[in-house]
């Protein structure tokens, strides 16, 4: 697994904590790792303290290979003029700020002109995240690779061909956790009007999906392979189906749930 000569990490919160995790997990030198966090965690100094990257250190040694930017999207304006001098032309940038476009990201950072622009989503925090990314036209097959490296420290990665497909990830993966989220919840509700228990309603339906995920994960069959061998033909199961799957069923209310968080994304990266 080739990793950049010299990574800069940018935010080390949530996203960018796990990223460096799965990265140290992976085998990345701690030598060639610098992290800069303005308000580090004890966790993060205590993880610097294990591995030996560099934390905050006064004069950080640029240009990076690669630069990753995990802040929050609205500290970007006020952390660009800390990124000066730490980058040249011949580095890369992984953005996986949320709405923030790559023409922003270029018009804070000048010079810096590879971008690959990233969408991880929750589960990266367990390490079975799935992010969706694209390049600009500057990035070369090698930068791509680097990236695509990192990327996996927390989980899978899906190469869209433009930026301009990045919204529908959003809404199909980015806020697609909170989808299943709310089936659990939904489920739970069914099984208490069923005159389930609530908690034992809650249990039953969180294992379902917890079980089906890890079922999904495993398995070469495609989902609908899947449900079809749970499915017996008059049985329980396809009486449920019956309602799930009509026409005014689960499929378009969820695309109809997935164009309106599309729109929403758009709206937001103006």
């Amino acid at each position: 697994m080739a990793f950049p000569s010299s990574t800069l990490l940018f935010g080390a919160g949530k996203m960018g904590g796990a990223m460096l995790e799965g990265w140290l997990a992976q085998g990345l030198p701690p030598v060639s790792l610098t992290v800069i966090d303005p308000m580090p965690s004890d966790g993060l100094k205590a993880l610097a303290a294990k591995h030996g990257f560099a934390l905050n250190p006064a004069a950080p040694q640029g240009p990076f290979a690669v630069i990753v930017l995990a802040i929050k999207p609205q500290m970007l304006e006020a952390a660009a003029p800390a990124l000066k001098g730490l980058y040249d032309g011949s580095s890369l940038l992984v953005s996986v700020l949320a709405g923030k476009t790559m023409a922003d990201l270029a018009g804070r950072l000048p010079g810096l002109t590879a971008i690959v622009r990233a969408m991880p989503n929750l589960p990266a925090s367990v390490g079975r995240g799935v992010t969706g990314a694209a390049t600009n036209a500057a990035v070369s097959k090698d930068q791509r690779n680097l990236a695509d490296t990192l990327l996996k420290g927390i989980g899978r990665v899906e190469w869209v061909e433009g930026e301009n497909l990045i919204d529908a990830v959003t809404a199909v993966s980015g806020s697609g956790p909170a989808y299943v989220f709310h089936l659990v919840e939904c489920l739970t509700e069914a099984g208490i009007a069923e005159g389930l228990p609530r908690p034992v309603a809650e249990r039953l339906a969180r294992a379902t999906i917890e079980g089906a995920g890890e079922l999904l994960y495993r398995s070469d069959l495609s989902p609908e392979t899947l449900r079809q061998n749970v499915t017996s033909p008059g049985g329980t199961t396809a009486a449920a189906l019956t309602v799930l799957m009509a026409d005014n069923g689960l499929k378009p209310l969820m695309v109809k749930a997935v164009a309106a968080a599309r729109r929403r994304a758009e709206e937001l990266s103006g």
